[in-house]
């Protein structure tokens, strides 16, 4: 874009530099604090900040909390898992003991059986013997 205004080439230049120095300058002049759109941007940023950490501190809470939560259902579970297997336990055991009885009360029955029959047997021969 070609300008009208400045004929020659040195007013250009000039013109050129001074845009220059106004931009560096616009770039370089000092922040200011106590300008207001300054303090509302950065009392807008500090809101910003203190909300995510709340939000981060909330999560972090309910994180804690369910991680609480999860334990003391183990706990649960773990004592329940006892409490059954302290059961089976009891009920094999129980389950042993009728089973040896019933084994003890088989062997007594067939041990007299047994002996019956031989008694049986020794009081035919004693029969046949003395022909009675």
């Amino acid at each position: 874009m070609r300008s009208h205004s400045v004929p020659n080439l040195e007013d250009r230049l000039s013109q050129a530099t001074e845009a220059k120095k106004a931009m560096l300058a616009k770039f370089k002049k000092p922040l200011g604090l106590d300008d207001p759109a300054t303090i509302a941007k950065r009392l807008q940023r500090e809101a910003v900040v203190a909300a995510r950490a709340q939000r981060a501190a909330e999560r972090e809470a309910k994180r804690q909390q369910h991680e609480q939560e999860l334990a003391r259902q183990a706990v649960i579970a773990a004592e329940t898992i006892a409490e059954v297997q302290r059961a089976a336990a009891e009920q094999a055991a129980r389950e042993a003991a009728e089973q040896a009885e019933r084994e003890a009360v088989l062997k007594a029955e067939q041990k007299a059986a047994r002996d019956a029959r031989y008694a049986a047997r020794k009081a035919a021969k004693k029969h046949r013997r003395r022909g009675y």
